[in-house]
């Protein structure tokens, strides 16, 4: 995971001959993808066209450098039309205002988070009444040229440290095998694949039908992983009542209670426990 300011400023290292290609301007962001797609390049000698790096070519971001493995990952924009509209959209995280979709102002954007390996955002942090909390990307739902608009409660799932992001990033990847499990089974599997290849059709609802209990299979998964550990904070219920409280050692009665009340509660636990006191 990388901070947005640690890869800007960054020079572009050639592997195949250890050239250096010019250094990283800018990030080009996605807003419908929710990630970065090109890399803009700063070089003295290109004066006249915008080069960029599309991020798939990207072989790696470190401490000191962006790689790529010759100097033919790089593009002229005005070759490449979607990229150039990327470009031409002016998308920015940092500053934006963050406003639910009701209209509720939140904060401001003071940086954001991605996945090195493959461009996704996975967050932000945020400026909530002279306070800094961490906002993940699964609460976006549109990036805008100058504010963010995302979900009313949004608000509840704030994470302290940038690190919890990489662990929502998880539970959400459990979370949409789950709901797929779960629509699978309430449809009967009839038209959850509707807009798949028939070959492709067939071959996804075996992989479902052969898998016993789907649903039961990740409930228990995320059993193993919270059981034993500890509370930071009171969990509330959706009518704001107590549903476990701060200190409270996780056994299989409240991890049971936060299933029950769906996957926003699961994600909500998740993001407030820490280490483990036995083994239950």
């Amino acid at each position: 995971m990388k901070k947005s300011n640690q890869i800007v400023g960054l020079p572009i290292i050639c592997i195949s001959d250890g050239s250096e290609i010019g250094a990283v301007k800018s990030l080009v962001i996605n807003p419908d993808k929710g990630s970065i797609d090109f890399i803009i390049i700063e070089k003295e000698d290109w004066q006249v066209s915008v080069k960029a790096i599309p991020y798939k070519k990207v072989v790696g971001i470190g401490e000191y450098a962006v790689t790529v493995e010759s100097d033919n990952a790089v593009i002229d924009l005005n070759e490449i039309p979607i990229a150039n509209q990327l470009v031409n959209k002016k998308i920015k995280i940092n500053g934006s205002k963050v406003m639910t979709r009701k209209g509720e102002l939140i904060g401001e954007i003071i940086e954001y988070y991605l996945d090195e390996d493959n461009g996704q955002i996975l967050g932000a942090s945020l400026n909530v009444a002279n306070r800094e909390v961490i906002i993940a990307s699964s609460s976006v739902i549109t990036y805008g040229k100058e504010i963010i608009i995302v979900k009313e409660n949004a608000s509840n799932y704030f994470l302290d440290t940038p690190e919890q992001l990489i662990q929502d990033k998880g539970i959400m990847s459990d979370l949409f095998q789950n709901e797929l499990a779960e629509d699978y089974h309430t449809k009967g599997g009839t038209d959850l694949f509707e807009d798949l290849p028939a070959a492709s059709k067939r071959q996804a609802k075996q992989e479902l039908d052969f898998e016993p209990d789907p649903v039961k299979a990740i409930k228990d998964q995320q059993y193993e992983i919270l059981k034993g550990k500890v509370t930071t904070k009171d969990l509330l219920d959706l009518d704001g009542n107590l549903l476990i409280s701060k200190g409270t050692v996780l056994g299989k009665t409240e991890i049971l209670k936060a299933q029950q009340l769906g996957p926003s509660t699961i994600i909500q636990l998740s993001m407030n426990v820490e280490g483990e006191k036995g083994v239950i």
